[in-house]
């Protein structure tokens, strides 16, 4: 064997230098603590733009929302906007046709005029909210014959209220519909806010045979949404359910967010229709088909992405996922024929079967993956249905109402608060899907009904028979 060779297998197989060894762990373990750093850094940086919650923080708690020099633009319409200008009205569909002259005489020549006609111009008048007291002075009179009395009721009140029909339906749709606060009603008003209060208290009570109703209806309904957020309750934490048709909604304000509200409402038979919600587990024992919503999935999956920005199976994951899950999302509003939608949610079903149930060795990935391979019965059900939608948008924007109201109220100082607002919230918003024209007219009738005849059914003056 030739020297160069012998120096050659020394160099080889001689051990490494204890230096050299400490160097070598010295860098691994300043490269660890670099990718520590960067990690939380992007953490931190996430924070001051998301928020503490991330991707699922709220708009109106997000500290600033971001905007790229791309999607500014001055206000007004966008540049080659026709528009539509004001639209006219017809004296037919005008509550009032006021003509208005002109002078008869020139104020400078001192000759008559000559009558041109008449132009029209429509205007939109409002009437301040007025307050009258009326007293009225409700006649008694007795049969000579049989001695019975008859005595005279106020009209538009109902039975031992002081408040008339007209002032309950305008406090109850403004507060409970339009989030407009007590005290700001009893200022505007000139009402005793405890009197408003009471009122509302007293009110909700004629109306606690309705949602019962509503749940019956429910849970017959094909498509059935359902969510939950946060509702303080009397200083403590609680939670607003929420459960929704396109023709009802239904809110459960609790202490609770246990199965127990969920079983409230759903019951625990079978039920026809499918029921879209996230990914809590108080829906799982539902005893119908469940529909995972897409949404939330896709949040996580661009959660990974941005966590690990720099790692190329992670983004690559991404990028082929999140597109797929966008694209079943949004699938059921293009306008194509059924048939073309479930061919093409087939594909799409396929893609992300594939996509999930590929080979991956991110920690990441992998939990996302699991999702979609131990829940595969609860994930599918809008490519075969496109009745059944890929995620629970709908619950989520019909949940605004009350999120507005916490952020006014800061949620029901008692119980009692808590379930008068659901009673009326529920009796509210439905009556509103339901019924075409003005909430307020409506519950008004109502109410005058109920005045004439206690004994009514409030659900049958208000709703007539629905099949969702």
């Amino acid at each position: 064997m030739s020297t160069a060779l012998k120096n050659r297998r020394f160099t080889l197989t001689r051990p490494l230098c204890p230096q050299c060894v400490k160097l070598q762990e010295e860098v691994k373990r300043l490269r660890e603590r670099t990718q520590s750093l960067e990690a939380q850094l992007r953490y931190q940086q996430r924070k001051i733009d998301e928020g503490y919650f991330g991707s699922s923080t709220p708009s109106s708690k997000r500290p600033f929302k971001v905007r790229t020099k791309a999607e500014h633009h001055n206000g007004g319409a966008r540049q080659g906007h026709q528009g539509h200008g004001r639209a006219a009205i017809s004296a037919q569909e005008a509550d009032a046709v006021l003509p208005i002259d002109t002078e008869h005489i020139c104020p400078d020549c001192q000759v008559p005029l000559v009558s041109l006609g008449s132009r029209d111009r429509t205007v939109t008048e409002v009437e301040p909210v007025r307050v009258k007291k009326v007293l009225y002075q409700l006649s008694c009179r007795r049969c000579p014959a049989c001695r019975r009395v008859f005595r005279a009721k106020a009209p538009g009140v109902l039975p031992k209220f002081k408040l008339s029909n007209s002032v309950l339906a305008h406090v109850a749709t403004e507060h409970y519909l339009h989030q407009v606060t007590l005290g700001h009603l009893a200022t505007r008003l000139n009402i005793n806010e405890g009197t408003l209060i009471d009122a509302m208290h007293h009110l909700a009570q004629r109306f606690q045979t309705v949602p019962p109703r509503l749940i019956a209806e429910y849970r017959q309904a094909p498509v059935k949404h359902a969510d939950e957020t946060g509702w303080p309750i009397d200083g403590r934490n609680g939670y607003a359910w929420i459960f929704v048709t396109r023709t009802i909604t239904i809110f459960r304000l609790r202490h609770t967010r246990s199965a127990r509200v969920v079983r409230e409402v759903l019951g625990e038979e079978a039920l026809l229709g499918a029921l879209i919600v996230d990914r809590y587990r108080a829906y799982n024992k539902v005893l119908c088909v469940i529909q995972y919503c897409y949404a939330h999935l896709l949040r996580l999956i661009k959660d990974l992405g941005k966590e690990f920005p720099d790692h190329r199976e992670v983004q690559d994951f991404v990028n082929t996922a999140a597109p797929l899950l966008a694209q079943a999302i949004q699938l059921r509003t293009l306008p194509i024929s059924d048939d073309v939608f479930y061919a093409r949610a087939d594909l799409v079903k396929i893609e992300i079967q594939q996509v999930m149930h590929s080979a991956a060795h991110h920690a990441g990935i992998q939990k996302i993956q699991n999702i979609f391979r131990e829940n595969a019965h609860r994930l599918y059900h809008w490519a075969h249905d496109r009745s059944i939608p890929a995620d629970n948008n709908f619950a989520e924007r019909e949940l605004r109402q009350l999120v507005i109201a916490r952020k006014v109220s800061f949620g029901s100082q008692a119980d009692a608060g808590a379930k008068t607002r659901e009673t009326l919230m529920t009796t509210l918003l439905t009556l509103k899907k339901r019924q075409s024209g003005d909430v307020w007219l409506n519950l008004k009738a109502c109410l005058d009904a109920l005045a004439c005849d206690p004994n009514q059914d409030p659900y049958q003056l208000l709703f007539s028979p629905n099949t969702s």
